[in-house]
């Protein structure tokens, strides 16, 4: 119990310094929000998308899970990327890969991890499409790093089909998509892919499935 009070304790102190840097801060966010970004990331606890972009509350509209999939399948992304493309009108929608993976380590082994295996079939098909390429990496942490840019290239070309991106493009250049890895050695972000704007763009640059 006094790791789950400690969190509260922090709650607290979290709350407290940023209303004394403004009073009002809580006040101004309560009854809408108008992030500027969605990010979807991976659920791994040492990759806290917020603090590791230094957003406050307000900033960002966030959806994390096991290898930061986009499943064309998967009612909870795309109900997320709807909201936010259409409702929020977010200007950008990220997404975010990292270093030392779980889920990209898992579709390196054989199946037989229940449940899991249908999640990261994805990324198994990913690695079959790139063989060569990840047999030729150096070493396991370069082999998994390129893996890793591989997921986010694939998912930000999942993104780019989705009914809801495909919409918002053909009546505008908005959202601009993204794809990012972060370092957790280092805590730096870089990019893999930036600023996809339309269907031509992304078959230029994207994986087509």
């Amino acid at each position: 119990m006094e790791s789950i009070e400690k969190l509260i304790a922090n709650n607290r102190a979290w709350a407290d310094a940023l209303k004394a840097r403004d009073p009002e801060f809580f006040a101004k966010r309560e009854n809408d929000q108008a992030p500027h970004f969605l990010m979807i990331g991976c659920s791994d606890s040492r990759v806290p998308l917020e603090v590791m972009t230094g957003a406050l509350p307000g900033d960002m509209f966030v959806h994390r899970n096991i290898g930061n999939q986009v499943y064309a399948t998967d009612f909870n992304v795309l109900s997320v990327i709807q909201f936010a493309v259409q409702v929020l009108r977010v200007e950008h929608i990220i997404v975010c890969g990292h270093s030392n993976c779980g889920a990209l380590r898992a579709a390196e082994q054989p199946a037989g991890m229940g449940i899991l295996d249908h999640w990261i079939a994805g990324v198994r098909n990913t690695i079959r499409r790139h063989r060569g390429e990840l047999d030729g990496c150096g070493s396991e942490d370069e082999r998994l790093r390129r893996l890793s840019e591989l997921n986010v290239l694939q998912q930000v070309g999942a993104l780019s089909r989705t009914p809801t991106v495909l919409d918002a493009w053909s009546t505008g250049k908005r959202p601009l998509l993204h794809g990012w890895v972060y370092d957790i050695g280092t805590g730096h972000l870089d990019k893999v892919v930036e600023a996809i704007d339309g269907v031509e763009r992304a078959t230029a640059l994207l994986p087509t499935g």
